[in-house]
């Protein structure tokens, strides 16, 4: 069987992404090849694009995608040909066919179609342990989430409304406010008009908040941790206005006893169960109506440069998935 697949052979910009046509061999023990019905598209694979992140040259970009299972190797017994099924990894998305290992599907449940799983699964499952494993958020409190109209902004949001939180939210420029207070935001900051430390102390009468959930890195790593009070939890969870500088811990005893993490999800969903558990939870979440997943823009596979292009210029909201 022939696969078309994105490679990389040298990190760079978009341009090196580059479309191929691999010879695939049939899946072996434990494994499973599924046809691509759609992947998503994260700044995860701008990361290892670039070289942030490291791979081993060449590389098929892309976590998390979504299809049907047209074969499976021997000793595999989860799953049969036709099932519908979703993944976050390994690497190696970017692909019409691709081999799977059956340890790393799951299946999609009746209601969630392929095109909504691919927009949802890595930002989703991440959205699920920042909220319930790495700061469980409880009703009443006071959150502040950067990038409040992003792919994972915009789940981490509504679902954090849903649990009975009061979201501040920040967007970079006003044009997306309203994505914000869609997703739940009882406060929306944009950025390019205020200061955010300011405006979260306003907003709390001085007492700032336990919490912040910060994806965007160096931009505001300094300014959220100015908006903790004393004990709170600075959750760094990714970088997309680029790596954070060296910093001296000290500062988060000066501050307050501050925490500080930087978690992955990789780490959250090391081993099948829990990968499946946190799956559940997420579709749970989209079925019931606490959390709405919108797909904004699709690109074809062959296209993905050009997505790349567009999720590094900002020009992107919610979710963006890329169909073979």
């Amino acid at each position: 069987m022939k696969a078309n697949v994105v490679r990389v052979h040298e990190c760079g910009g978009p341009e090196v992404l580059k479309w191929e046509t691999d010879e695939l061999a049939a899946p072996g023990a434990g494994e499973v090849l599924v046809r691509n019905r759609a992947i998503g598209l994260n700044f995860l694979d701008v990361y290892y694009r670039t070289g942030r992140y490291k791979a081993r040259l060449p590389f098929v970009p892309g976590n998390e995608g979504a299809g049907v299972v047209e074969a499976v190797g021997p000793d595999v017994k989860d799953f049969q040909v036709g099932d519908r099924v979703a993944y976050v990894d390994p690497l190696g998305a970017y692909a019409d066919v691709l081999i799977r290992p059956a340890s790393r599907l799951v299946k999609l449940p009746e209601g969630i179609d392929e095109v909504q799983a691919a927009g949802m699964m890595l930002k989703g499952m991440t959205a699920e342990y920042l909220l319930h494993r790495t700061y469980r958020v409880s009703a009443g409190e006071t959150i502040l989430v950067h990038a409040a109209a992003g792919g994972v902004g915009q789940i981490l949001c509504q679902w954090a409304s849903n649990l009975g939180a009061i979201v501040i939210g920040t967007v970079g420029c006003r044009d997306k406010a309203a994505l914000a207070e869609q997703a739940g935001c009882v406060h929306v900051i944009v950025r390019e008009e205020e200061d955010f430390v300011e405006a979260v102390r306003r907003i709390t009468e001085g007492e700032r908040v336990r919490v912040v959930y910060d994806g965007i890195g160096a931009d505001t790593f300094r300014g959220s941790i100015d908006c903790l009070a004393p004990r709170g939890m600075l959750v760094a969870y990714g970088q997309s206005s680029g790596p954070i500088p060296p910093f001296d811990t000290q500062v988060l005893s000066f501050k307050g006893s501050l925490y500080l993490t930087r978690p992955g999800l990789f780490h959250y969903t090391s081993t099948t169960d829990e990968l499946r558990q946190s799956a559940a939870r997420l579709f749970e979440a989209v079925r019931r109506g606490a959390v709405k997943i919108k797909v904004n823009r699709t690109y074809p596979l062959r296209e993905a440069a050009a997505a790349h292009r567009d999720l590094e210029a900002r020009k992107l909201t919610g979710s963006t998935v890329l169909l073979p």
